[in-house]
Order: structure tokens, then sequence, then C-alpha cells
């Protein structure tokens, strides 16, 4: 997708960094796994955008 979705995603990434360092500097194990999942799927969601991306640059390289 676009420019906004990874913007979107990278955000999402940092956020749940920082809860993750907010929650193990305050010992708050259920921030800590918000943080966590939060991270994790900033992440996944970052992965799929480069798939697409790359299968798009395979589907215009075969036009």
């Amino acid at each position: 997708m676009g420019l906004a979705d990874k913007i979107n995603n990278a955000a999402d990434t940092a956020a749940g960094a920082a809860k993750k360092k907010v929650g193990e500097a305050t010992n708050n194990r259920d921030l800590q796994a918000e943080g966590q999942a939060q991270e994790s799927t900033g992440h996944l969601k970052q992965a799929g955008e480069k798939l697409k991306d790359a299968a798009k640059d395979v589907t215009e390289g075969l036009k």
C-alpha cells in the first residue's frame, strides 16, 4: 500500500516499544505485554507492506 500505511505501521511499532519500556520501568506486566503485542503487530504489518512492494516490483518487471 502507500506511504501512509508504512508511517502508521512505524508509529505502531514505536508506540509499542515505548509502552513496553514504560511497563518494564514501572514493573507493569500488563503494559509491558500490551507494548510487546503492539510492537510485534507493527513489525508484522510492515513486513506485509514490504512483501506487497516486492510483489508489485515483480509484476511490474514482467510487463
